[in-house]
């Protein structure tokens, strides 16, 4: 039973599909010329839209999407505003994927979709604090899950000194961040924004997460990650004379564009205990060592993979995107993919680049990004 009405899951279907078509607009995208992106996240979201109610049904039995969402206030738990967007935004694309190809069974639409709705809207609304919103879309790009920790945060940054420091502050991110988008098969989700953090000087905190930085259930990275000296991390910049708003996909978008010369203080914590834990100078120039060393060997490693292993291992990044939901809950779900989307794999191995749709296809619009519930099929009377 999932507590969402037809009409209420044509309601979550609007919305979403206003919501995603914006961010999807804004949003810089580019085919990789080392990895075959597009391919592999409609493989992953195909699976999505057929295993997903599944997987979440379980997860919500366990424990409830309640409790997870107030789970992302905690450090660590990667219950964060892109593993939030992702709960019902791959199963939509997926389900794109299937209408087009005439796969989506009309009388079982509303079951799977209302599944996942009525999970992720309690889940969303809980990380959210029950303010009445679901995403930083709702809240003028708002999302601060840890502002419980902002008063041992900000005390503890560090006033940058000079122009070396500064540079050495911006590389260090430049090399954590270019790491995880490789790990992460060329996905920004590895490193996470939230914020505005408003301080009481008038200066805004910008609170950046970078996950599983070391060996984690990605098979790759037991080859290439184990030298990495810290798994977690929560980088902390402290602007001034900046405006700040984060996006559902985790990214900052600032005014002006380029915030580095107004960062005026900050800090890097490891927080895989669950605490944080300040780096200090030497310790984040080992990690900057570590982080450099990793990439190019992870480089190496994806550069020899043929197209199919990249689009299986792509396929299993954007798949589980649900699995922190499980580790919390402590379901051993299936995790496997390809595995339900290998009637259609054929085909979309082979796509590159965006997929076209047909001349006498309508122009998507906010509306139309995702359609609303197909009509059953009228019962015949004999």
């Amino acid at each position: 039973m999932t507590g969402v009405a037809p009409g209420d899951v044509d309601g979550w279907i609007r919305y979403h599909s206003e919501i995603s078509y914006a961010l999807t607009t804004e949003r810089t995208a580019l085919e990789s010329a080392l990895i075959p992106v597009s391919a592999y996240i409609l493989v992953a979201c195909v699976e999505a839209y057929r295993r997903y109610p599944e997987i979440i049904e379980q997860i919500d039995a366990a424990l409830p999407a309640e409790d997870l969402g107030r789970a992302g206030h905690e450090l660590t738990t990667q219950i964060d505003p892109v593993h939030m967007w992702a709960v019902p935004n791959f199963p939509l694309v997926g389900r794109k994927v299937l209408m087009a190809a005439g796969l989506v069974d009309a009388a079982d639409d509303a079951r799977r979709l209302g599944t996942i709705f009525d999970f992720w809207a309690r889940a969303s609304g809980a990380y959210r604090f029950e303010d009445g919103t679901h995403q930083a879309a709702d809240a003028n790009g708002h999302a601060t899950p840890y502002r419980a920790y902002v008063d041992q945060i900000a005390p503890a940054c560090e006033p940058i000194s000079d122009p070396e420091q500064r540079a050495a502050i911006s590389r260090l991110n430049a090399l954590l961040t270019s790491y995880l988008f490789l790990l992460w098969f060329d996905t920004r989700s590895g490193y996470q924004d939230t914020g505005p953090y408003l301080l009481p000087d008038g200066r805004v905190l910008l609170l950046r997460a970078y996950n599983r930085l070391g060996v984690s259930h990605f098979p790759w990275s037991a080859e290439v990650s184990a030298d990495m000296p810290h798994t977690e991390l929560l980088g902390a910049f402290v602007l001034h004379g900046t405006q700040l708003r984060v996006t559902d996909f985790g990214t900052s978008l600032t005014q002006p564009d380029d915030y580095w010369p107004r960062v005026e203080a900050f800090a890097f914590f490891d927080v895989s205990s669950g605490s944080l834990v300040r780096l200090d100078g030497t310790q984040r120039d080992a990690l900057a060592v570590a982080a450099k060393s990793a990439q190019k060997q992870l480089y190496r490693k994806i550069a020899g993979m043929e197209r199919r292993e990249k689009i299986d291992a792509g396929a299993y990044v954007y798949f589980t995107f649900l699995r922190p939901y499980a580790e919390l809950a402590g379901v051993d779900a299936d995790w496997t993919v390809p595995r339900d989307s290998m009637d259609l794999y054929p085909f979309l191995e082979l796509i590159d680049g965006s997929l076209a749709p047909p001349p006498d296809a309508p122009v998507e619009s906010p509306e139309t990004y995702y359609l609303p519930l197909l009509t059953p099929p009228a019962a015949s009377v004999s």
